[in-house]
């Protein structure tokens, strides 16, 4: 943090107590934050492309649909470690040298996809990336959190979580550019992360204070919000069975590296067209209805994804846009729903629950989907999506014939987020006057 001094004052010749008097810091340069977007825009290309080469790569080189499902549930349980041990490496080293250490891990996750088709190696090479994924989102938006101003806070965030999305989309649509028969794909994604270290090497952001443990009690969560945590039950398995084995089963059904690589380019489009005005109707009635509508598209959209099945690519497309995008939104209006209902004491224990409640929800989820993958075929996830978004209607809608809704006027603003990061964990890290801080002023997130 800036200390400001005023200079001494000649004609008062009060500067020597003037001198000692403390500012208020300046607001943080837009380009300092900027840095840290435009990092995690970087490394997301890199991701995109990574996250569509290793399901290809492993059709062609002929090794069944199980291996890709168990690397992405390999993924999932990198994950769950990045959620509970990046706290203890930031108090260590702090923002930017974690960011940096993250960086390098998912350098070395990439180089050892490229080494060769070896499935053992790359599962654990993903459980790698898993951790440091999860954990530079954790650092980015803590960093980004302590930075911003409390007035900004939303559309910061919200510009962060859409320009990984963008970049995700991006890297995906490398993949049609590239040859899944050499290591092209790693490389690139090597030099996307490697690029992606020079913005924060070179920032001026300031270095956050140490942050501070927090406790997990799902129990406690759920008792602040069942529909809240529930979605993140939900969404965490969802998200990655639908971004997850869309490659994988595309693959599976005879898609081309071209075609998978549009489809996946395609489907973070829907994130964008349907969070907007999800989260607009949600902040002027009662977000449960609309949890209820978003959880009945996404059923209503896998089930047309199983009838369509194998159709012509621009069917597909339209489908799988609808069917990500809505499922994306759950994660958004979970969140803020959970947000409403929390008081200025639950919010750290809130934050940190529904954190690991995405993590488990997604390691259990697609294990079950590689599962029955090995037992049913790739269309099993399908299946598995359809009955998370009718089990998870069907409990909002039980929670509204339970209790009254927050009133419209006590509740947040909405921020659009992405189900494929960790939800917010800036409280989850903070210390208690800092939460009611943010409380009492932030957008609620």
């Amino acid at each position: 943090m800036t200390i400001a001094h005023e200079e001494p004052d000649s004609e008062t010749g009060a500067g020597a107590s003037q001198s000692s008097l403390t500012l208020p810091p300046p607001a943080t340069p837009a380009i300092a934050i900027a840095s840290v977007l435009v990092s995690m825009a970087l490394i997301a290309v890199g991701n995109g492309l990574m996250f569509a080469y290793i399901p290809v790569r492993l059709g062609a080189e002929g090794f069944p649909p199980t291996w890709a499902g168990g690397i992405l549930t390999g993924l999932s349980a990198g994950g769950i470690a990045g959620c509970l041990l990046t706290g203890p490496l930031v108090r260590r080293v702090g923002h930017a040298r974690s960011f940096m250490i993250l960086s390098a891990l998912i350098v070395l996750s990439n180089a050892a996809v490229g080494a060769g088709t070896y499935p053992l190696l790359w599962v654990a090479a993903r459980a790698l990336y898993g951790f440091a994924i999860c954990a530079l989102f954790i650092v980015a938006q803590s960093w980004l959190n302590d930075a911003v101003e409390n007035a900004i806070r939303g559309r910061v965030m919200a510009v962060f979580y859409v320009s990984y999305v963008i970049g995700l989309g991006c890297g995906s649509a490398l993949l049609g550019f590239v040859d899944i028969a050499t290591a092209e794909a790693p490389l690139v994604g090597i030099v996307f992360t490697a690029l992606s270290i020079l913005p924060v090497g070179m920032s001026r952001l300031a270095q956050p204070p140490a942050p501070e443990g927090a406790t997990v009690s799902l129990g406690r969560a759920w008792r602040i919000s069942p529909v809240g945590v529930a979605g993140m039950l939900a969404v965490g398995g969802l998200s990655m069975m639908i971004a997850g084995f869309a490659p994988i089963h595309a693959t599976a059904k005879g898609y081309s590296q071209q075609e998978v690589a549009t489809l996946l380019f395609a489907m973070p489009l829907g994130t964008l067209l349907f969070q907007i005005p999800f989260g607009w109707i949600s902040d002027r009635t009662d977000r449960r209805y609309v949890l209820v509508a978003a959880s009945l598209l996404v059923a209503l959209a896998g089930i047309a994804a199983g009838r369509f099945d194998g159709s012509a690519l621009i069917v597909v497309i339209a489908i799988y846009v609808v069917w990500s995008g809505t499922s994306e939104s759950i994660y958004s209006l979970a969140s803020a729903h959970a947000n409403d209902r929390a008081s200025k004491g639950d919010l750290v224990a809130l934050s940190s629950s529904m954190l690991f409640a995405w993590s488990l929800s997604g390691f259990v989820i697609p294990g079950l989907g590689t599962l029955l993958t090995a037992l049913y075929g790739t269309q099993s996830f399908i299946y598995v999506a359809i009955l998370i978004a009718i089990a998870y209607c069907l409990f909002v809608i039980w929670r509204l014939m339970q209790n009254e809704a927050v009133p419209t006027e006590e509740t947040g603003t909405f921020a659009p987020m992405s189900a494929q990061a960790p939800p917010p964990v800036d409280l989850a890290f903070a210390g208690e006057d800092e939460a009611q801080q943010q409380v009492a002023g932030a957008e609620p997130r």
